[in-house]
């Protein structure tokens, strides 16, 4: 068995894991060490109920960026335990963007023809409150054997029109070197396969993780493309900027993808700060902001769409186009992420177009192209 952020564990022992080990036996993980926290005792009853239902874990590094004065805390709110994630609502789904159905074999997911999901693991460095994948999370076991990931290997070389491998989860980067030095062997084996993409939460809620031994696990033949999860610009760290550092001297692509979180960055100060501070600071391309999905007890966290495309309409206006996010909402039905807009198409009548400007004003364009 392969075991994730245990640190018992003999093979993670290494003197340049014992930052990061440290990081998690301090910090929460369990409902029990919710205890440790400042919290009034009517707020750590509701929290150990909410964490009862969904799986609890912080890492000491994200729990120290907390004011634990400021109830509203955009920290706080996305990891702490709350009672409205008991209240959910109708229409809410255990599987938000249908991973189960588009599953041929276990812990694949084949959505769109040229890339696959892999669920490397099930376990997060951090357990987000939000987290469209949190029933999966809370129902699959600690560890997983290598066998149990050889059916989703044997489907990628059977399948050449797959050209691309996200490694997902849980999150990938909560596994030992040797364990994804393995995974990313057996991938860059497929001769097919061109792009290795890891989504991670690993450089925001810990970010001693990432050592140069991690580095190397996942250096290769394949392009590398590290996908962050960056939600707000208290994240932002110096200990996140050398974690972000040393992925892009590794030679990997970075990029970021946020949710829209009503009490955490939803307006646009707060967005903006964040794309500006993940480009400018950070190296990191704004790539996604995700409408909230479908995820059970998250209605109190959901903005609408009509507010999402206010939102990234001003950005658009502030920020550069490097620094702006894609507004996307994943299908509930497996239909993929689609562009929310916001559209500046008025009208069109034939060749001429009515398009609004950055500035508000509409203008007319003409159509000019050769014959066909």
């Amino acid at each position: 068995m392969i075991s994730h952020l245990d640190t018992t564990d003999a093979g993670m022992a290494a003197d340049d894991d014992a930052a990061w080990q440290g990081d998690v036996r301090a910090g929460v993980r369990q409902v029990r060490d919710l205890d440790s926290l400042p919290l009034s005792a009517a707020e750590r009853a509701a929290a150990q109920a909410a964490a009862t239902r969904h799986k609890v874990r912080i890492p000491k590094a994200y729990l120290d960026l907390i004011d634990w004065s400021d109830p509203a805390d955009p920290i706080r709110l996305q990891v702490i335990p709350s009672p409205e994630e008991l209240d959910e609502q109708e229409g809410e789904l255990d599987d938000p963007i249908a991973d189960h159905a588009f599953s041929p074999v276990p812990r694949l997911t084949h959505r769109h023809a040229d890339r696959v999901l892999l669920f490397a693991t099930y376990q997060c460095a951090v357990y987000c409150r939000f987290c469209f994948r949190k029933e999966s999370l809370t129902s699959i076991g600690r560890g997983f054997s290598r066998e149990a990931l050889e059916p989703a290997f044997a489907y990628i070389e059977a399948h050449p029109e797959i050209r691309e491998v996200i490694l997902t989860g849980g999150d990938p980067l909560s596994l030992p070197d040797k364990a994804l030095a393995e995974i990313r062997a057996r991938i860059e084996a497929v001769a097919h396969v061109r792009l290795l993409r890891i989504h991670t939460r690993v450089p925001v809620a810990l970010p001693s993780r990432v050592t140069s031994g991690l580095v190397r696990s996942l250096q290769g033949r394949l392009m590398v493309t590290v996908v962050t999860h960056f939600n707000h610009a208290r994240e932002i760290t110096p200990a996140t900027e050398e974690s972000c550092r040393a992925l892009r001297q590794g030679g990997f692509v970075l990029l970021n993808q946020s949710v829209l979180l009503k009490g955490v960055n939803d307006t646009v100060e707060a967005l903006e700060e964040l794309c500006r501070e993940l480009m400018y600071r950070l190296g990191v391309k704004p790539y996604y902001l995700h409408h909230g999905d479908l995820a059970r007890g998250m209605a109190h966290r959901r903005t609408t769409i009509a507010e999402g495309r206010a939102l990234v309409s001003a950005l658009r206006a502030r920020l550069s186009g490097i620094c702006n996010p894609v507004y996307v909402l994943d299908l509930p039905d497996g239909g993929g992420k689609v562009p929310l807009g916001p559209s500046y198409v008025e009208a069109q009548n034939g060749e001429t177009w009515r398009i609004r400007g950055q500035d508000g004003e509409v203008r007319a364009y003409r159509e000019l192209v050769g014959d066909p």
